[in-house]
């Protein structure tokens, strides 16, 4: 995991250093087909997300469907950022890339 962190994050500043307005979407763990066991740890999440010492991590680390990263994917090329870099974490990817 720390390698794909650490490639995210240089991956990242190479895009804000070419400064072009640009959508990042970072998805913890996309459900999908083939992607389907993790979704038997959505009661702990549940759980998680209304405990206040979990709370944060739960919803940053959570889980999208397939459905959703498109949603956000297709709200990211329709509306993009006018200037600078918009990220979009789990939260957001669930509302759709608002």
């Amino acid at each position: 995991m720390r390698a794909y962190i650490a490639v995210r994050e240089e991956g990242e500043a190479l895009v804000r250093a070419i400064g072009i307005p640009v959508t990042i979407l970072r998805p913890w763990y996309v459900l999908g087909p083939g992607h389907r066991w993790p979704a038997l740890l959505v009661p702990a999440y549940a759980l998680l997300e209304r405990l206040p010492p979990t709370r944060d991590g739960a919803r940053r680390l959570g889980l999208v469907t397939r459905e959703q990263m498109v949603a956000a994917l297709v709200r990211a090329v329709e509306d993009p950022p006018a200037a600078g870099i918009r990220v979009l974490d789990v939260p957001a990817i669930r509302r759709g890339g608002a």
